[in-house]
């Protein structure tokens, strides 16, 4: 990350340093979770998948007839003035689109316009030497929001179902947690899309699942058809993770991560395998391609 001094925030239209960046407790973002929010990473001045994002995020607010202030065009336009103004070429990009200020009550009729804030900074949500030798994990006893409930499939501001399972992954002292659907399948992690490789075949949750449509796990699987492996989406098991000859996550800030320990159990050889090792390398490539995003004019 690059730039020095006191970051500043876009907040419905102008810029306010971020000791002054300030919503109102009535907004009911704040009040209920009632918002959408985008996460995008930011490689050396390349705004990555810039466009899916967008349009993953609009997708969010029609799902909870959120109506966004901004066209896609205006929303495109403030991220790269964000990242211009506080001169970050390596960064992360969040994009908080919230219902607005209404009353006490919960309903959104009371709220006429929709607060729109862009923050531009860092994130690290892994140690540094994780890509290394790979994530710790356990089976969380929280189950993922089903598909007819509170779907992860659109990216809301309610995340409080990861959160308490991230909490049993803090209290059990690994990395992160793998949530199952209230079927008993493997979903996806607290915040990531989780991938299992067993005899040279990539296999993944599908959406039936209640996963998070990934950016960033819609590149892994075009990867994998570009390099020649199977990639199948299916029900996967407990069973079948453990059993697995590697396992590994992927998301905006988790990028590509190996998992090689889960309840106690080593995946694999308990090494990050060459799969995924593989994987990480040509996404590494991808971020760094001028086609997959959004270049930045900072002069």
């Amino acid at each position: 990350m690059e730039g020095s001094g006191e970051r500043l925030i876009y907040i419905d239209g102008r810029f306010y340093p971020a000791s002054e960046a300030k919503v109102s407790v009535y907004d009911h973002g704040l009040l209920y979770g009632d918002g959408v929010f985008e996460g995008i990473r930011v490689y050396d001045g390349l705004v990555f998948k810039l466009k899916e994002h967008i349009d993953r995020m609009y997708d969010s607010a029609k799902v909870i007839k959120l109506d966004i202030p901004m066209s896609k065009e205006e929303m495109v336009k403030a991220v790269v003035e964000a990242l211009k103004v506080n001169k970050i070429r390596d960064g992360y990009v969040r994009i908080v689109v919230t219902r607005g200020v209404g009353d006490l009550g919960l309903d959104p009729r009371k709220c006429p316009r929709p607060t729109v804030i862009i923050i531009a900074d860092a994130i690290q949500i892994y140690d540094t030497g994780a890509k290394e030798k790979g994530l710790t994990a356990i089976i969380s006893s929280i189950r993922r929001d089903s598909v007819d409930a509170t779907s992860h499939e659109a990216k809301t501001l309610n995340y409080l179902n990861s959160i308490l399972a991230k909490i049993e992954a803090n209290n059990a002292g690994v990395d992160e947690a793998i949530m199952l659907d209230h079927r008993g399948f493997v979903s996806e992690g607290t915040g990531d899309n989780i991938f299992i490789v067993k005899d040279g075949v990539v296999y993944t949750p599908p959406r039936t699942a209640g996963i998070l449509p990934g950016i960033t796990r819609a590149c892994v699987i075009q990867l994998c058809k570009e390099l020649g492996v199977r990639v199948v989406e299916k029900d996967i098991t407990v069973v079948e993770l453990y059993t697995a000859d590697e396992v590994f996550v992927t998301g905006t800030a988790a990028e590509v991560m190996p998992i090689t320990v889960i309840n106690g159990r080593p995946i694999g050889d308990g090494r990050p395998g060459p799969i995924t090792r593989r994987l990480m390398d040509e996404f590494r490539r991808l971020t760094r391609d001028p086609r997959n995003g959004v270049v930045v004019d900072y002069d």
